[in-house]
């Protein structure tokens, strides 16, 4: 378990997740933040067809970022993406499609990169402290949703800040989906991601701006017909090249009832 500081900022940082090998998005976001400070919570690389070009240009502009699952199942050799689908799934089945893709096409030197990256980061905004997971405390992999109960997110609570001391508020990515909520004393803040849209039925993305205490959630609107050309191109074809356009995943079965459309 790795945990890093990433420092003290007084201005406003753009938090997004989930760039997923979507060199296009990564551009767009890097566009519309305009040197503003960043950070990312993980799964740099994942769905789409530019695994090595998104990391390089990740770590160009030294955006600070922890690993999510992929990353760290890569630097495993895992033979799964350790997602956390369960077992049978369409998300499951469909991962036996992108995942040896990603695993046979990314550059040793780029997994060795990714796999530098910490597991847990911190930082300060004003007066108040913020920790950077990617699922959860207890496991990077896990998913919790809008609706999740507060106990659930209160245990991970008490896990990361038994890692990191006390904490003003969470930045957690993994689920796909952008949210915000209030647990007790803690901000919780899922910044979404950029890779993939959050089965909306809009092909724009979504990611976090974190000012002073309060979050905002933006659309990120970037060149989705590239990257699923280039999906295509690439033979990825599975279904989350439809995603890109559609806005809708190819499978629900991850999602709690209340996000199936």
């Amino acid at each position: 378990m790795r945990i890093e500081d990433f420092g003290h900022f007084d201005a406003p940082v753009v938090l997004f997740g989930g760039p997923y090998s979507n060199a296009q998005a990564l551009e767009a976001l890097i566009s519309a933040i305009d040197g503003r400070a960043a950070i990312c919570t993980g799964d740099i690389v994942a769905y789409c067809a530019d695994p090595d070009a998104t990391a390089a240009l990740l770590s160009a502009e030294e955006i600070p970022s922890i690993a999510g699952n992929c990353e760290r199942q890569l630097w495993d050799d895992a033979d799964s993406c350790g997602c956390g689908f369960e077992e049978g799934s369409t998300c499951d089945r469909l991962s036996a499609g992108w995942w040896p893709y990603l695993r046979n096409t990314i550059d040793g030197n780029t997994i060795a990169w990714l796999n530098k990256l910490p597991d847990i980061a911190t930082f300060t905004q004003g007066t108040r402290r913020y920790g950077v997971i990617h699922g959860g405390a207890t496991t990077n992999n896990r998913f919790l949703w809008p609706s999740t109960p507060a106990c659930d997110f209160e245990t991970e609570i008490t896990a990361l800040e038994a890692l990191t001391g006390p904490l003003d508020g969470i930045i957690a990515g993994h689920s796909g989906i952008a949210f915000h909520r209030r647990i007790g004393a803690h901000q919780w803040i899922n910044a979404g991601a950029i890779g993939l849209p959050p089965h909306d039925g809009r092909p724009e993305t979504r990611y976090a701006l974190l000012e002073d205490g309060e979050v905002t959630i933006h659309r990120l609107a970037y060149d989705h017909k590239a990257a699923r050309r280039a999906m295509e191109a690439a033979g990825l074809t599975q279904g989350y090249h439809d995603t890109l356009t559609t806005g809708l995943w190819p499978s629900q079965d991850i999602l709690p009832p209340e996000l199936r459309r």
